[in-house]
Formats: C-alpha cells, structure tokens, sequence
C-alpha cells in the first residue's frame, strides 16, 4: 500500500534542530526513512508561520521552511523530490522519487499582499491554507470565525490562476462558503475531521463534507485525538476553558500543569480514525476521504499512532472494518493524488 499524507509540521523541528529528517534522530515523527519503509509516495509539507509569533518576520520565517524543504529532498540524493506539477505528484505514486508539496499553513507569510503569492509560487509553493488564525485574508474557527475579506476574493482568485491548491482547514465556516463561491476548482481540507462525530470547530459539518465532495475536493482524516474523539474533545476543551479563566498574572504558573494533564490524559482508540473515515464516505462518498495525519503538529494521537512508520496499522484497520481493497487505496494515496494532479500545473 502506498500513501499520500496531506499535512504534517516536520519542518519546523527540521529547521530548529529538534529532528534529523534523514536519519530520524530526535523528536519529528516523519523520517525518511520510515516514508521510504511504509510505502509514502507524497508528503505534504507545511510551513506555518503567524505573525503574532513572528512580527515582521513572518515571510522570512516561511522562506528558511521553505529552503529547508528543499535541503531535506536535496540530502535524498534524488529518492524525494520537490513536486512543482502535476506530473510530479502522478510520477511519485507509479514508482517516481517521492513527491514533497511545499504548503503555507496560513497566508500570513503574505503579509498582506496578495500579489505576494507569485513570490512563494516561484519558491515551491503549491498549496495553501488561507488563515489559521484571523488575517487580512479571513477570520479562522479559532478566531474571528469572520468572513472572507476582498483581499480573500482576490488570493483565491489568484490561486486558482497559479494552479495552487486551495486548502480550507482552519477557516471560519464563512469562509469556506465564500470560498465554495469564488472558486472553480476542486479544493481540500487537508487535515479536518467529521463535526458530527467530534464537535469540534476544526471538524467539517456534513453540509461542507457534501459541497467539498461535489466540487471534487478531498478531506485528510486529522490524527489528532482531540478532532477524533468526543470523550478526549470535551475533557480537553474543559482544560483549556480552565486555563483560559486564570488571570494573565497566573497563567505562567498553571500552563505547565494544564499541558501535564492534557499529556496524562488516555489517548483514544486507532478506531476512532475509521468512524470518520466511515462516516465520510456515508456523507460524501468514497473518493473525498483521504488521510492528513498533522504528525508533528498535534499533542496527542491515538492508541498505536505516533509516527509516519505506524500507518500500515491504518492499512489494516481499515480492512478489519471490512473496507474493500480499492477503498482503502482510494483513502490511503489515490484520492489526493487525483485532486492534486488535477489542479497543480
């Protein structure tokens, strides 16, 4: 089995030495050797930037990702590389180098100006998240949860102009109509769950499962327990409703026990990823579910998933559950290679 991973934040501990991409050294939980091991055809990559975190930097910060990624493929000698088309990503799963996609985790690295997409374009870039967190783009779920703005209209238009795919995780409800609006082409949500299982806000509504899957748009399963199971989303939402209470003058000295009980907290079964997957499929159909762990990027996963080398596990959950070969094939790789194929140059 192949697989095509929709979202992951590895680059961030590749580019602040946490973790040796290619020996596996250190805390990252996608290495190329267990990409190479598993099967992995297609990566995506992404640089999250916020301008909160990094002011007045935050276009700097995206280009060092996005520089990293390309020393990441370059260290391979040629068994990844940077997928810029089409042809690339089509290549990786019929037996090419494994395609790495270059994605920003936010426009905020545009700092405002659209036309700054062609620059970030020209670097690698071939997808993107409009807003992770409220920008001049569009409020997000965490945010705002406010609209797209004129200056929206006009990313997503220019998106679809470069052919960079357009990723709606993260962005308000509102945001995804107007998106659904303006847009012509298939979009993704790379790394959003089913709200109707798991309430939370970064899930999609099956309204949105049936739009995006009308459109020709793919959905990633999030392996993050707090987006698959309710039990863990309510105990964790109580936690950070608790911490948010504390006065600012307290929160220094309550963080470090809320993260240690949110750490202590029993992680859910692998088989909540096939509830959604299942559920997915009843709303949207087989060919909009797809996989998009957000490995390096979340607290915690389920029980026996703690990094990219863990995924055939998924390959056999899916097959107890009684999901036909070409299912599984369709959620682990073809189904994100489809859309990627048919809107990347």
């Amino acid at each position: 089995m192949l697989f095509f991973d929709g979202h992951c934040d590895t680059v961030i501990k590749v580019l602040d030495k946490e973790f040796d991409f290619i020996t596996g050294e250190g805390t990252g939980s996608v290495s190329f050797p267990d990409m190479v091991r598993v099967g992995v055809c297609t990566q995506l990559f992404a640089c999250f930037v916020l301008s909160k975190t990094y002011p007045n930097q935050t276009r700097q910060r995206a280009e060092a990702m996005i520089e990293t990624i390309n020393s990441m493929a370059a260290a391979t000698e040629g068994k990844m590389k940077v997928a810029l088309t089409a042809d690339d990503v089509k290549s990786a799963c019929s037996g090419g180098p494994i395609a790495a996609i270059i994605g920003l985790e936010g426009a905020d690295p545009l700092e405002g100006e659209v036309e700054a997409l062609r620059h970030f374009f020209a670097l690698g870039v071939r997808s993107l998240i409009i807003a992770w967190a409220d920008n001049p783009f569009s409020g997000a779920v965490f945010g705002s949860g406010s609209p797209l703005t004129a200056k929206g209209t006009s990313l997503v238009e220019l998106a679809e102009e470069l052919r960079i795919m357009i990723d709606l995780s993260h962005i308000s409800d509102q945001g995804f109509y107007d998106v659904l609006q303006i847009s012509c082409r298939p979009f993704i949500a790379s790394h959003s769950n089913c709200r109707a299982i798991c309430p939370s806000t970064r899930n999609l509504t099956d309204d949105m499962i049936r739009k995006l899957a009308d459109r020709g748009g793919v959905m990633g399963i999030n392996f993050s327990s707090g987006f698959l199971s309710p039990h863990f989303h309510q105990r964790i939402s109580a936690l950070r409703k608790e911490f948010s209470a504390y006065a600012d003058d307290d929160r220094h000295s309550q963080e470090k026990r809320i993260k240690a009980e949110i750490a202590a907290l029993e992680r859910p079964k692998i088989d909540w990823i096939a509830q959604h997957v299942k559920h997915a499929i009843n709303v949207g159909g087989e060919d909009c579910i797809a996989l998009g762990g957000d490995l390096d990027g979340v607290a915690s996963t389920p029980q026996g998933i703690d990094r990219i080398g863990d995924y055939p596990k998924i390959t056999q959950l899916l097959d107890r559950e009684g999901f036909t070969l070409s299912q599984i094939e369709k959620i682990c790789f073809r189904n994100l290679t489809r859309v990627f194929t048919e809107v990347l140059p």
